[in-house]
């Protein structure tokens, strides 16, 4: 491993909590050069994936699915197909995309009138749950941000949240980026969410126990991609490397 690659092993392990490790990453993501962030991470990865650094990994997988949206999944893609940097480029797969489905409709808070998308923020603000059932249902991203943030929100509401069918991706995408997707619950139940972004869902795969993945490898209510990332993560972690994807330890040391 290169010198850089030690120091951010070394400052990683020194952070007290995953939020803050994500948060490093997320720096040094922005001031590394792509090349030298994809092979970093790989090694992270490669290493996790066979029973190395899991807290590094944690940080890594959760970095990876907040990023959903943002270009630089797809030049951190390129450079692990380029440099054969296998691990990491297992979790960046994004499979076939899903169809979307029609924009839901603004649940009814008010008989009178719908509701502004300023006035429904901050209704998700209110610590009062009466319209919890509805706030988590609309349909713009920034008011399901704002309920996210809102601490009278539970678990139980997040996992409904991230088993609605049809997925609402948008909405996902905010769950993404925030801390709950640190839950096991929250990230078993998108990754059982046949409709949730593979590039949200595919990094967690590198979070699931041994029987989670076995799980997930035979659920028809998985995406194809999850369940095929899902097998070859139990190759691995079995002692078999998946056939024609040979260990990227040569290429990201």
């Amino acid at each position: 491993m290169s010198d850089e690659g030690g120091r951010l092993f070394t400052v990683l392990r020194s952070l007290p909590s995953a939020a803050l490790r994500v948060s490093f990453l997320r720096a040094y993501l922005g001031d590394a050069s792509r090349l030298e962030a994809a092979r970093t991470f790989d090694r992270i990865c490669h290493d996790g994936a066979r029973g190395g650094d899991k807290e590094a990994l944690f940080a890594v997988a959760l970095l990876l699915s907040s990023l959903a949206a943002d270009p630089v999944l797809d030049r951190l893609g390129e450079h692990a197909a380029r440099g054969r940097l296998e691990d990491l480029g297992r979790l960046l797969r994004r499979g076939a995309v899903a169809s979307q489905p029609p924009p839901s409709r603004v649940p009814e808070y008010r008989a009178d009138r719908e509701l502004t998308i300023g006035e429904r923020r901050s209704m998700a603000r209110r610590p009062d749950r009466r319209f919890f059932e509805k706030l988590l249902a609309d349909p713009n991203p920034l008011v399901i941000e704002r309920l996210l943030e809102n601490p009278r929100l539970t678990e139980d509401d997040v996992v409904r949240l991230a088993a609605r069918r049809p997925a609402p991706v948008e909405a996902q995408l905010v769950l993404a980026r925030t801390p709950w997707l640190s839950r096991r619950r929250v990230r078993l139940t998108l990754l059982q969410n046949p409709g949730a972004p593979p590039a949200v869902t595919v990094p967690l795969l590198a979070l699931c126990t041994h029987t989670e993945l076995r799980m997930l490898s035979k659920s028809f209510e998985s995406a194809a991609i999850v369940r095929q990332v899902a097998r070859e993560l139990l190759s691995i972690r079995d002692g078999n490397e998946p056939e024609g994807q040979p260990s990227s330890s040569s290429s990201s040391s």
